[in-house]
């Protein structure tokens, strides 16, 4: 479903900063698989996941996704088949815009635009049922600003939107991270909810250990550009934090974390 072959990617190339990232690396991702993927500042999660989304190019090696390759595929085209949450809810969704335009914009994103009204009433109903999976009452909302909504509140429509057209990969970009403890929780159980009701092949990176081992059927650790952890299957199921601490714990303080 999605590998990238002998992947190599540089920064700062030619200077004293120079740091080979990922040499040779490769990783195959089947359809529905959950990933779940950690490791210390610097690891290349980001990094990885910009590479898949066309955000960043590798230097060389190839990136196949449903059968072709997409390593030169703009960034554009790509989000047609792949949805992304990223860290700061402010960038999902528009703050100026309600939560029904906002999902009706997220709603037309690979149609063609005429001169037609971008808000269909007959699609509020859909909305609202997209919404009601969040438990957080957005269903009732739907003429509030989204910029008038809590980080919990804009990163559950920053999801919705995301999965809300017909996509084949979702990649979750340290989604939770900017929020409290309890909007992390819910958020969470709501991307339990939607990854499990849609089947999506889904790659998240988090810092939260406990969440890359309680979610997801597969477990990958990085560090300097290399996978230093791959778990999945059975063992997974069986993971504890405590199995994979220690091991953080090295790579962390071996990078100054």
């Amino acid at each position: 479903m999605l590998s990238l072959n002998n992947i190599q990617k540089v920064f700062n190339v030619g200077t004293v900063d120079e740091n080979k990232l990922f040499c040779d690396f490769s990783l195959s991702v089947e359809d529905g698989e959950f990933v779940a993927i950690v490791g210390s500042n610097g690891s290349g999660k980001t990094t990885l996941l910009n590479m898949i989304c066309g955000t960043s190019r590798p230097d060389s090696g190839s990136i196949v996704f449903n059968g072709s390759d997409i390593t030169s595929l703009p960034e554009y085209k790509r989000a047609r088949r792949i949805g992304r949450v990223l860290q700061d809810p402010k960038m999902g969704t528009c703050a100026s815009l309600t939560i029904l335009e906002n999902l009706a914009l997220a709603d037309n994103k690979n149609r063609r635009y005429g001169l037609s009204r971008a808000v269909s009433k007959t699609r509020e109903e859909y909305y609202k049922t997209l919404l009601e999976t969040c438990n957080m009452g957005l269903e009732n909302r739907l003429g509030v600003l989204a910029g008038s909504l809590s980080g919990g509140q804009r990163q559950a429509l920053a999801l919705i939107i995301a999965t809300m057209t017909d996509i084949d990969l979702l990649i979750l970009d340290e989604h939770t991270a900017a929020l409290d403890p309890k909007s992390s929780e819910t958020l969470m159980e709501i991307t339990r909810k939607v990854v499990n009701e849609k089947k999506y092949t889904t790659l998240m990176v988090t810092h939260n250990l406990r969440f890359a081992v309680s979610y997801g059927t597969r477990l990958l650790m990085l560090h300097e550009g290399r996978a230093v952890m791959d778990i999945s299957g059975e063992d997974k199921k069986k993971l504890e934090v405590e199995d994979i601490l220690g091991k953080f714990n090295e790579i962390s303080i071996e990078c100054g974390n």
